[in-house]
């Protein structure tokens, strides 16, 4: 028919690691995958290639892992750090309150006021 045709050829696949980004790299990682492995037959260097873009996803989910392990502990920290303070603040409030001195006995002004007087009142007003 007269048309040319590519029967083989190379493809260079960059394989490296996203520097500091495990995430950005296991997504890369997915696409050299999905890339290595599609031709109908994939070569020994396409197989190659799929199989070190999986070791490199694995290790990106471990860092990833990692990551969210180390996150989780800062903030439960973070939160137990917060919780320490607020129970400091507690105790000394509590401390605070106990340090104030009782209120006076007020049952000595109640039997005044109950005594009978011993004078009728005068009303001056009238």
């Amino acid at each position: 028919d007269g048309q040319r045709y590519a029967v083989s050829g190379e493809v260079g696949i960059d394989t490296a690691a996203v520097p500091n980004d495990p995430e950005a790299t296991l997504r890369k990682m997915e696409v050299v995958l999905r890339a290595a492995l599609a031709p109908a037959e994939p070569s020994a260097q396409d197989l190659r290639v799929a199989a070190q873009a999986q070791a490199k996803a694995a290790q990106a989910r471990v860092e990833l892992a990692e990551l969210r392990r180390d996150e989780a502990a800062s903030a439960s920290e973070e939160s137990k750090g917060r919780d320490d303070e607020r129970q400091a603040r507690e105790a000394s409030d509590e401390q605070g309150q106990q340090a104030v001195p009782p209120a006076p006995d007020l049952d000595l002004y109640r039997r005044l006021g109950e005594l009978p007087s011993s004078e009728p009142g005068i009303d001056l007003v009238a």
